[in-house]
This record gives structure tokens, C-alpha cells and sequence, in this order.
């Protein structure tokens, strides 16, 4: 348990039992829970509108919600203007993975309304959006740092792998190779993260794993309300095969290293050695 538990310099350890355990979990999950919450609210969004009749076709309608919930998280949360840049910044990269995909045929979008092009409705975005925000809202609520991460090697493969994920449906797949530098360069980069009085880490390349799953899960919401289609789904919903939670940790790599070099450059600490 020691490998991944860290007091803070200064603090004494505090004994570890089966009471503080669950205390500690009770903690993060609140803190998780806090920074998912735009994540939610999007979802819960494609749930209500599957099931509540709209005023407008259903496309256009989860682009107007997805719209107001960023307003709102922006007026009445901790949000701040840097942060909503990122997450409009994830909503247009979502946007290109999506016209690529949907170009395809990799899954389809029943209900486009008239805020669509190439087949791609606007509110899309909004899924790759609200993995930016978890992304910072986390880094502020659980106050991450990452010890020994390589910037620019990071930064480059992220960009490798959007670019790979573009290109993967007309060119040769590199997914593989790119998973495994991946890991190569991750290899001693620890995520830091603090719940109460002690802080935790855990390696960076897990912490993707663990946010895919999650994901994943998301993902079969999802489609289970029919917000998109995948082609296995045409005649009736079944689970997104588990071969997407490999995507979603390579994706979730996309989304982590703007925020990583925002807060990294803005920090007090001196940019970590390549």
C-alpha cells in the first residue's frame, strides 16, 4: 500500500486501517464525483432526451443544452475562462475525430437535426468536452502534480495518436507501436494526488487505463440511448466491444497533455528534464 501512498513533507503518517481506508475512498469518490459532473450532466442530457419529447429535432436540442451547461458550469462553478478554452479546444478536436469516423463508416448519428455537418452533429463535441473538463477539474480538485513527466516526448506521441486515429481508416494503423512508446516514455512518470490530509500517486500510464473504463462505460450509455450507432449495433443495442478501451486510454492521452502543458508551464516548479 506504501507504493502508492504518500504523506505530504512535514505530516506525520497517520496509521492505515480498514476505517480510514473506506473514509478515504468515501473522499475520493466525492471528489471524483465533483469533477465529473459536467461528464453528467451531458449524459444525463442523452438519457433525458431519448425518453422526453423536444421541441426540436434531438441533435439540435442536445446542442443547445450542451451549450447552456457550459454557461452554466462557467457562471455558478469553479470553472474558470482558462479551462473553458481547453474544453472548447476538446470540443473541436472531437469534432474532426468525429467527421473522419463518421466519414468511414465507423458508427453513425440517427438524429442529426440541422446543427450537423458530414453527418456529424455539433453536440459530439460536447462527449470530448467533457473529458477535458474532468481532466481539469480533477487537477485542481484532487491537486495532481506529475513527477518525472517528459513534456515534449508526451506532448509529440499524444499528437502521433490523434493523428494516427485520423489517418488509421485509409493508411496503416500504428496504434500499437504508438502504445508501446507510450508506455516507454511514461515509464517513471507518476500522477500525485491528495484526499485529505495524505497524498497518493499512481503511474500515469494506469491512470489512463482507469479513466478508459470509465469511458467505456459512458460510451455504452451512450449508445444504449442512441446517440450514435456503432455498425454491431445496427440491428439492436449490444455492448461496445472491449476493444475500444484501448482507444479510450490512448484518447484520454489526447485530452491529458494540453492540460498537463498548461499547468506545468504555469506552475512555480521548474520544467521537468526530457
Amino acid at each position: 500500500m506504501s507504493f502508492f501512498w504518500r504523506m505530504r513533507p512535514g505530516r506525520e503518517r497517520t496509521p492505515f486501517t480498514l476505517g480510514r481506508l473506506t473514509g478515504q475512498l468515501w473522499r475520493f469518490g466525492l471528489l471524483e464525483a465533483r469533477a465529473c459532473v459536467f461528464a453528467v450532466a451531458i449524459f444525463l442530457g442523452l438519457a433525458a432526451s431519448a425518453v422526453v419529447p423536444l421541441p426540436m429535432e434531438r441533435g439540435d436540442a442536445l446542442f443547445v443544452y450542451g451549450m447552456g451547461m457550459t454557461l452554466f458550469f462557467l457562471l455558478f462553478s469553479s470553472d474558470t475562462w482558462k479551462e473553458l478554452l481547453l474544453v472548447t479546444g476538446f470540443h473541436a478536436l472531437g469534432l474532426g475525430f468525429e467527421l473522419v469516423k463518421v466519414a468511414i463508416g465507423s458508427w453513425t448519428y440517427p438524429d442529426l437535426g440541422v446543427l450537423a455537418v458530414g453527418g456529424v452533429p455539433l453536440y459530439s463535441g460536447f462527449m470530448y468536452a467533457a473529458v477535458g473538463s474532468f481532466v481539469c477539474r480533477s487537477w485542481r480538485l484532487l491537486r495532481l502534480r506529475i513527477e518525472g513527466y517528459r513534456l515534449w516526448a508526451t506532448t509529440a506521441v499524444s499528437l502521433l495518436i490523434y493523428l494516427n486515429f485520423l489517418s488509421s481508416g485509409w493508411l496503416f494503423d500504428i496504434r500499437l507501436a504508438l502504445t508501446v512508446l507510450l508506455l516507454f516514455i511514461t515509464l517513471g512518470t507518476w500522477v500525485h494526488f491528495t484526499v485529505g490530509d495524505a497524498e497518493y500517486r499512481m503511474p500515469l500510464a494506469l491512470s489512463f487505463t482507469l479513466i478508459a473504463v470509465f469511458l467505456w462505460i459512458a460510451e455504452n450509455i451512450g449508445t444504449y440511448f442512441g446517440a450514435w450507432v456503432y455498425p454491431h449495433q445496427a440491428d439492436g443495442w449490444e455492448p461496445v466491444h472491449l476493444s475500444k478501451l484501448w482507444a479510450w486510454a490512448l484518447l484520454v492521452t489526447v485530452c491529458f497533455t494540453p492540460v498537463a502543458a498548461w499547468k506545468v508551464r504555469s506552475s512555480a516548479a521548474p520544467l521537468p528534464s526530457e
